[in-house]
């Protein structure tokens, strides 16, 4: 392979494996600051666990959940919100109908894939926000892992070994160019 190439791939890998250093400290402090649920740009990012949105989107993808601001009101038939129930998991299912008593409103959800509506309806309350949309297939693996102790550690650790290992590896190629130069230099003088 001409040398040139050999730099662009030496250099691209370079660049991903600091990216992925960058981007794993990065996940792992936003998601430490706000309690364990990374948030980007007021958008909470969720890890599917269960096949009952499917097909819309399934089991280890990520999604994007805009966080709900005000009582959680205002919303639709149809609408697929995350609410949380009384053992404090978060569940994302379609709104199927709304029930209005006066100021008082709930939500009958249901997933996708599910055969029937959820036992309980949502109170408005429980609302955390609403799906906007944006997934990302299998990438909640990766997220579930990369927010534990060893998922952390494992990330940033090699990553982190593999670029000291490509600098050692390039000083050592420099100097080897440089003592091969003052060599070539010697020879060159004493002819």
């Amino acid at each position: 392979m001409p040398m040139k190439i050999l730099k662009i791939i030496s250099k691209s890998m370079t660049f991903l494996l600091f990216l992925l250093m960058i981007s794993v400290a990065m996940l792992s402090i936003i998601s430490h600051a706000s309690g364990g649920k990374p948030t980007v740009f007021g958008h909470q990012l969720n890890v599917v666990l269960s096949g009952s949105m499917e097909p819309a989107f399934h089991t280890g993808s990520i999604i994007a959940v805009k966080q709900v601001e005000g009582n959680g009101t205002g919303f639709q038939a149809g609408d697929v919100i995350t609410f949380l129930k009384e053992d404090n998991t978060l569940v994302t299912h379609r709104i199927v109908e709304v029930l209005q008593n006066g100021d008082h409103v709930q939500y009958v959800t249901k997933g996708d894939n599910n055969d029937a509506a959820d036992l309980e309806p949502v109170l408005a309350a429980n609302v955390v926000g609403e799906y906007t949309g944006f997934t990302v297939p299998y990438l909640g693996y990766i997220l579930t892992f990369a927010t534990t102790k060893e998922g952390t550690a494992l990330l940033m650790i090699v990553p982190g070994v593999l670029l000291i290992l490509y600098s050692i590896i390039t000083l050592w190629r420099a100097i080897g160019t440089l003592e091969k130069r003052q060599e070539q230099k010697q020879v060159d003088q004493t002819s």
